[in-house]
């Protein structure tokens, strides 16, 4: 069995800050842990507004607080989240996500991610990137 707390993952390098400055993830489950997939709580900070696109990831997110919008860029449709929220981006769907308040959400991977991705230049994560250490 494997037993976490978030403050205890915060402290531990388990949570990464997007150089960018519109998120924060503390990876509670991992590549490593070996589960097929990895989950992550993230905060979205007031006022990003950021293009993603998980072309080797899918993703669900689930909204504990806040409000904000997901924009799904091939049709331009707008969903807006709200505590309660599930999103599923089940088809590499290439989006934006906009905070109006801060949003804490409970984000799933699959494949799992390894610790430290940060998004690239496309808005995606990389299949392997560097592993966090415990």
């Amino acid at each position: 069995m494997i037993v976490r707390q978030l403050q205890e993952a915060e402290e531990s390098g388990r949570k990464i800050v997007d150089p960018k400055g519109n998120w924060d993830s503390t990876r509670m489950l991992l590549k490593d842990d070996n589960m097929g997939f990895s989950f992550h709580i993230t905060t979205i900070y007031k006022g990003a507004d950021f293009q993603m696109h998980y072309q080797n990831h899918l993703e669900s997110v689930y909204c504990m607080s806040g409000k904000g919008e997901v924009e799904t860029l091939d049709d331009g449709k707008v969903y807006p989240i709200t505590p309660g929220t599930l999103y599923i981006l089940d088809k590499h769907d290439k989006h934006v996500l906009r905070a109006f308040e801060e949003m804490k959400m409970a984000c799933v991977f699959n494949p799992p991610l390894t610790g430290k991705e940060v998004h690239n230049a496309e808005g995606a994560y990389e299949l392997e990137a560097e592993k966090i250490e415990e």
